[in-house]
């Protein structure tokens, strides 16, 4: 029996001389309503967004529970990441206050981040407008006692899906002097908390089985979700709408955080800040299901700033009320201003079909249970970086299911409701949607850096990704079933190669004939007691 190297080159020539453009363009996308598990790194890295908009076009790649595809937002992207690039650090948007050092509600945490990476710089409260300052804002942001539920220091109203800091504690943070990055902070703390805010998911979800049972109609983008959606005996516990959409939710946040960290990834090798394409792999690449959940966020919180647009054209951005803050707050306004006029064209998620029917009223309060806990859990953190922007971005999915599921146009109109919102939630609202188009702008890096990537990496990088987790069994590299699954390995590493050039064919073509033949040789060679052939013989 010939060695699986020489039928992997003759059974790649067959394949890739049958193979058209037709064939390819037939492929499963990771954008896809289906579980991805077949070259989907190649597939995330090798995607070529699109740069206009076509929402007036027949769709590819539609979106759950949203009148729009990833392509559209794809096509808006890197406009709508530049305005809330320059937004989010302005005055207004750039400092928030938040407490730090709240004790864990769940568990005794004393794992702290020793990194230097782990800590934050603050700002003196002298720094702040005082119109910003916690006393000021106290005076008219913070309900009665009658409405606030909830702990010392911190606290929740009926409508709230997140608690918020009650400004009795916590210090002032600028954002932009502590951006989100690799800090270090991994173990079992770290495994813990994202382990307890997937248990908050009571629902029983998961990526499988959100796959196994792909919604109906996937194809074309009606005037409305709910007949897509609502499928006979979708009420069931498998296929609850609600539930999905949670999973998503913190599945999506949880891959815009790795993104972030796989981006701005430190080296302690040459001490040098900057991208790890492996890490991105390993992470969200290889499991294309995520990158899809970072896109259904964008649509989600788009869609509540797009509802909010009247209450965000109306708030006072100015801290002092001087003619030199007067002129910053009027470019504040302008910058938000594209910024909501992209929301209301990308932003069509349909709230409606969510929290319907007889069971809706406890369904959304389990909901929201689940999703404050969450925001608790952040207290848990042992890294005072990761626990800011984790505060930050629970805060700000919060504040976007409220606008969403809780307010209705009489409460979003700022002439009734001037003090609707408060000024971290809105902060918190801007900040995440920026982080989250942030890293649809890294993937894009990571795809350049992907294309730069010579053959021979990408195969270790795409065997590394592929490789079964410790915990699980290996197969053994002599068993029934290892043969085939090295040959199919060996034809797609040569297909890729020869798909970027004639050079790199031809030199693994040749290569993997010299390495045949030596494997070949090497089978009749004596070698030990027995000086009998190889056992792969």
């Amino acid at each position: 029996m010939l060695p699986r190297r020489v039928y992997a080159v003759l059974l790649a020539f067959l394949l890739h001389s049958g193979e058209s453009e037709g064939s390819q363009s037939q492929h499963n996308s990771f954008l896809a309503d289906t579980l991805v598990r077949k070259d989907q790194v190649q597939q995330v890295l090798e995607h070529q967004p699109v740069k206009e908009a076509q929402c007036q076009q027949v769709p590819t790649g539609p979106i759950e529970t949203t009148l729009c595809d990833y392509e559209t937002v794809e096509s808006y992207n890197d406009q709508l990441y530049d305005e809330l690039h320059e937004l989010v650090q302005t005055p207004f948007f750039k400092y928030f206050r938040v407490d730090l050092y709240r004790e864990c509600p769940f568990w005794e945490e004393n794992a702290l981040c020793m990194n230097r990476e782990c800590g934050i710089t603050t700002v003196d409260e002298s720094e702040i407008p005082p119109l910003w300052r916690a006393a000021e804002l106290s005076k008219i942001e913070l309900p009665s006692e009658e409405e606030r539920k909830g702990v010392p220091g911190c606290y929740y109203r009926d409508a709230d899906f997140c608690f918020l800091d009650d400004l009795s504690e916590g210090d002032y943070v600028d954002l932009t002097l502590n951006p989100e990055r690799f800090t270090g902070y991994a173990g079992p703390s770290a495994h813990r908390v994202w382990a307890s805010i997937y248990q908050e998911n009571c629902f029983g979800l998961s990526e499988l089985v959100l796959h196994k049972d792909p919604n109906p109609n996937v194809v074309t983008l009606p005037d409305t979700m709910t007949n897509v959606l609502r499928a006979d005996g979708a009420d069931s516990e498998k296929t609850c709408l609600e539930k999905r959409v949670y999973y998503k939710i913190i599945s999506g946040l949880h891959a815009s955080i790795s993104t972030h960290i796989c981006y701005e990834f430190f080296n302690q090798t040459t001490g040098e800040w900057g991208p790890n394409l492996e890490c991105f792999i390993n992470r969200v690449a290889a499991y294309p299901e995520r990158l899809q959940y970072i896109y259904f966020d964008v649509v989600l919180v788009l869609r509540a700033v797009a509802r909010l647009g009247p209450y965000l054209s109306a708030y006072d951005y100015c801290g002092t009320g001087s003619t030199h803050d007067a002129n910053a707050d009027k470019e504040t306004l302008d910058r938000l201003m594209k910024v909501i006029d992209i929301a209301q064209t990308v932003g069509k998620f349909d709230e409606t079909v969510l929290f319907r029917g007889e069971n809706a009223a406890v369904l959304k309060e389990e909901f929201k249970q689940h999703f404050r806990n969450v925001t608790r859990i952040m207290d848990c953190v042992g890294c005072d970086k990761c626990r800011l922007w984790g505060k930050v971005q629970t805060s700000g999915i919060g504040t976007a299911l409220k606008i969403l599921f809780e307010l209705d146009e009489k409460a979003l109109d700022p002439r009734l409701n001037s003090n609707l919102l408060s000024r971290n939630e809105v902060v918190a609202l801007l900040n995440t949607l920026h982080r989250l188009t942030e890293s649809l702008h890294y993937v894009n890096e990571f795809r350049r850096m992907w294309a730069e990537t010579d053959t021979q990496e990408e195969a270790r990088l795409i065997q590394k990704a592929e490789k079964p987790p410790s915990h699980s069994p290996a197969a053994s590299p002599r068993g029934k079933d290892s043969a085939p699954r090295g040959l199919i390995e060996d034809i797609q590493r040569w297909l890729l190669a020869c798909q970027r050039g004639t050079i790199d064919c031809v030199l693994d073509f040749v290569y993997r004939i010299w390495d045949g033949v030596k494997e070949v040789a090497g089978m009749f060679r004596v070698s030990g007691k027995e000086r009998g052939p190889h056992s792969e013989f």
